[in-house]
């Protein structure tokens, strides 16, 4: 047993004009979500959905979004992420460093890579959610949703789902301070909810809340994540 990784949801002050400026970077549809967006992910993408939520953002989010350019230039993929409504943004990166920083435009940050990164090669548009956190917390996910680690070197790991696709990495600490509301979360389906939150809390899982069919629990280094029966 284990869980599917549907999306990863932001909370938002507009999430309809959130998820258009997303659609128009990876080249997906909206679907409405209640009051929220969502861009359905596949068997290798994993899916965005955008929620209202109007928490002030405080530092920096502990995932951010790895966009890809594959097939393209980074300088095409950054030009098109500049005309739906993204800026430049410094984060202290290097300049010799290859990628290129942008917030989106409710200040999430996000990063364009390369067509040479070997990483992230094959693993599509939306190429990577990177993430604080510790080794802990990756291995956990590895055995939550059944994907194999594909990276596990010190601090840093991986995983990747068997189909390939998005890549879900854990740079190791410092890690963030946790922000209160959630700003960002995980979302997940599972054919047995009851016996899912056993075995997630079994693998270190922390129960939080509950409500309108979704258990609310938090992994080892305290991120919220929300499962729902399919």
């Amino acid at each position: 047993m284990s869980s599917q990784l549907v999306a990863v949801t932001y909370g938002a002050l507009a999430p309809d004009r959130l998820a258009h400026f997303w659609a128009g970077l990876l080249g997906r549809d909206v679907v409405a979500d209640g009051d929220g967006a969502l861009l359905p992910g596949s068997e290798s993408q994993v899916g965005l959905r955008f929620a209202p939520g109007g928490a002030e953002k405080v530092g920096l989010n502990r995932v951010h979004l790895h966009v890809t350019s594959e097939g393209t230039t980074l300088e095409a993929v950054v030009a098109r992420a500049v005309e739906l409504g993204a800026r430049h943004l410094d984060v202290g990166q290097l300049p010799e460093e290859p990628h290129v920083v942008l917030a989106d435009p409710e200040g999430n940050e996000l990063c364009v890579i390369p067509p040479d990164n070997g990483f992230l090669a094959g693993c599509g548009p939306l190429g990577e959610l990177a993430c604080d956190g510790t080794r802990a917390v990756g291995v956990f996910w590895s055995e939550a949703l059944g994907w194999p680690l594909v990276w596990d070197e010190g601090e840093e790991t991986a995983v990747q789902s068997p189909y390939g696709g998005t890549k879900v990495a854990w740079g190791g600490p410092p890690v963030a301070p946790l922000v209160s509301p959630a700003r960002q979360w995980f979302e997940l389906v599972t054919d047995d909810a009851v016996g899912e939150v056993e075995r997630l809390v079994s693998l270190g899982a922390a129960r939080t809340g509950a409500g309108d069919g979704v258990v609310v629990l938090a992994d080892p280094d305290g991120n919220e994540f929300r499962l729902r029966g399919a």
